[in-house]
């Protein structure tokens, strides 16, 4: 998201066990939210390389995310631990947990099928799943990197694309997420990450005609 976040707007990321400043991090406006969603719809697009992905090549991609994650497990525990305020422990067996879904949604990507139905007549009835398009995503900050595997898994699993928007409060995990998805190789646009608060930065995500579907957790607040 480097590339989209340039309006200059920062804010600024806490540690709450000292209260010292982590780093600011870049504040997504409206106008970022919709360069966000622009470039996951045309990663949607029917002659896409994600489009036209085998279901099982996506599971790779999942995979490889996943493998990621289990190399930098220290570096994501510490991230969670720093950014949320929970023990190291807690935050290791958060990150366990979240690799654990992504290989299970790796494995489940060429498990979705359809079905048959027998009618009357020369005739064959049949049910086709398909994904649904754009995926705006929303997520709290008491679970940063589980809430992501829960939000990510499904959506890239079925074939959608996808803008997180993690909580400003825990920023940092997501936006290692965010490196490594561009180590992994995904193409270009299927992940997006967009970092700011839920008035000014969710609510343009909400809002954006071309978001298919809202994946939200969180409070009437947020």
């Amino acid at each position: 998201m480097e590339q989209l976040l340039k309006n200059g707007a920062t804010f600024e990321t806490i540690d709450p066990s000292t209260e010292e400043l982590i780093a600011k991090v870049a504040f997504g406006s409206a106008k970022d939210v919709n360069k966000a969603v622009n470039a996951a719809k045309k990663a949607f697009e029917p002659n896409s390389e994600w489009r036209t992905m085998d279901a099982s090549m996506r599971g790779k991609f999942i995979l490889t995310l996943a493998d990621l994650m289990e190399r930098d497990v220290g570096i994501l525990a510490k991230l969670i631990t720093i950014d949320n305020g929970k023990p190291i422990d807690t935050s290791v067996f958060e990150v366990q947990s979240a690799i654990k879904v992504f290989r299970y949604y790796a494995g489940y990507a060429d498990k979705i099928h359809g079905s048959t139905f027998p009618i009357d007549g020369n005739f064959m009835s049949y049910t086709r799943k398909e994904p649904i398009g754009v995926v705006g995503q929303i997520i709290p900050w008491n679970y940063p990197l589980a809430m992501i595997s829960w939000k990510w898994g499904p959506a890239l699993t079925t074939g959608c694309t996808l803008v997180l928007k993690p909580a400003e409060q825990t920023t940092l995990c997501a936006l290692h997420m965010a490196s490594l998805v561009k180590e992994a190789g995904f193409p270009k646009g299927v992940i997006n990450v967009v970092t700011g608060d839920g008035p000014q930065t969710g609510a343009a995500l909400v809002k954006n005609l071309d978001v298919d579907k809202i994946a939200f957790t969180g409070s009437t607040g947020v």
